[in-house]
């Protein structure tokens, strides 16, 4: 390892000691550690803050010397939960590094890839002057909430240039993320006459009305992949809620549903589909009011084409680098949906080798590390120095 890339690991050792699980840990440690690592080589950031005023990000900018477009690189550096930490052969906490690993919660996602953007944005900085355009560094602390506080505050930000696109640093080096499917989400409150469950009367609760909806959904036909997309819509009942004990016939019952959509099957057909089941519910077992739909989020899918930017910087870059990288698009959604909605293209999803994303014993393999940066850096300055 190079001094460069020691440094890196360095910072990422002393970003996963400080604990960031979303909607769990306070962010200002893991942020304060970032700050000061950006301050100490005089790169400017300032940080970002949601509507509570609590900081959500860092952001780091680096202008070049001669007009062009904005890049931006984003890496969150919160993380998933522990889970059951006893299943853990290592503190989840730890940053160490063994047998070439970096280990603990947040290795492979994605701290180890924010320390290494953060080392790109110095390296760009020293030879600013030649860019064209610059460089964004969104260092984003609320993506695993999904609610992606820190790239809609940078998105919000006045004082930001908009990027003309953005490469997300999950990881994985056999892959480029260029589109994803989309998504529609939403409530639906089953109403039904509640009672008392010993009385003569026959009477249908709301949980037994949204057991037939939930089958009119999962019966509900869905187009497959189609219009040069690779992946076909999926429906899923994610939650069910109602009842107040055993002797209550339950008044209501709440289901929340997951449509991944795609460009030909949108968040419109996503809508009728649920509204149609509903109405056949409503129809057949009518109840004392409407079966209500709330929709919760909305995301477009998207997909890049290999030729256009990022992507194509990206997967020249790689290739270049002599690695057999295909462009994916994937099921789950991403930040890149968020950014789609806005316009801006992005890829995400590649990186350093990794095991235990989400799970136990999450670690990054360092022996990847001097090619991936060597890669972003490739891209880069295809997009800044053209």
């Amino acid at each position: 390892m190079s001094p460069e890339d020691t440094e890196v690991i360095e910072l990422a050792q002393e970003l996963i000691r400080r604990p960031s699980r979303a909607g769990i840990d306070d962010y200002e440690p893991v942020l304060a550690v970032l700050q000061d690592w950006l301050d100490a080589r005089d790169l400017p950031c300032r940080r970002l803050y949601d509507d509570a005023g609590r900081p959500i990000a860092l952001l780091v900018e680096v202008a070049g010397g001669r007009p062009g477009p904005w890049w931006a690189l984003d890496a969150c550096v919160d993380t998933a939960p522990y889970g059951d930490e006893d299943a853990w052969s290592f503190r989840p906490d730890c940053g160490d590094v063994v047998d070439g690993w970096l280990r603990g919660r947040g290795a492979a996602d994605s701290k180890l890839a924010a320390a290494m953007f953060c080392r790109i944005a110095a390296e760009l900085r020293a030879g600013a002057d030649d860019l064209h355009g610059g460089l964004a560094v969104l260092l984003d602390a609320d993506e695993h909430t999904g609610g992606f506080g820190g790239a809609r505050a940078y998105l919000a930000d006045a004082d930001a240039v908009r990027p003309a696109g953005a490469m997300i640093g999950y990881p994985g080096p056999d892959e480029v993320v260029v589109g994803g499917r989309g998504l529609w989400r939403a409530t639906i409150a089953v109403r039904a006459e509640s009672g008392h469950s010993g009385s003569r009367r026959a009477a249908l609760g709301a949980v037994s009305r949204a057991a037939r909806l939930v089958r009119l959904l999962e019966e509900a036909e869905l187009p497959g992949a189609e219009g040069g997309f690779p992946l076909p819509p999926k429906l899923t009942v994610t939650s069910c809620h109602g009842g107040e004990g055993f002797s209550v016939i339950p008044g209501l019952c709440e289901l929340g549903v997951d449509i991944r959509t795609t460009p030909i099957f949108d968040a419109r057909a996503a809508e009728n589909l649920v509204r149609t089941a509903a109405a056949e519910l409503d129809r057949r077992l009518p109840g004392p009011a409407p079966t209500a739909i709330t929709q919760v989020a909305c995301w477009p899918a998207y997909r890049l084409a290999e030729d256009e930017q990022p992507a194509a910087a990206l997967l020249e870059a790689a290739a270049g680098e002599g690695l057999t990288v295909r462009p994916k698009t994937a099921g789950p959604s991403n930040i890149g949906n968020l950014l789609a909605a806005q316009g801006i293209p992005a890829t995400a999803g590649f990186g350093v080798r990794y095991e235990g994303l989400h799970g136990v014993d999450e670690r990054a393999c360092l022996a990847d590390l001097p090619t991936i940066h060597t890669v972003y850096m490739q891209a880069l300055l295809r997009l800044l120095a053209p």
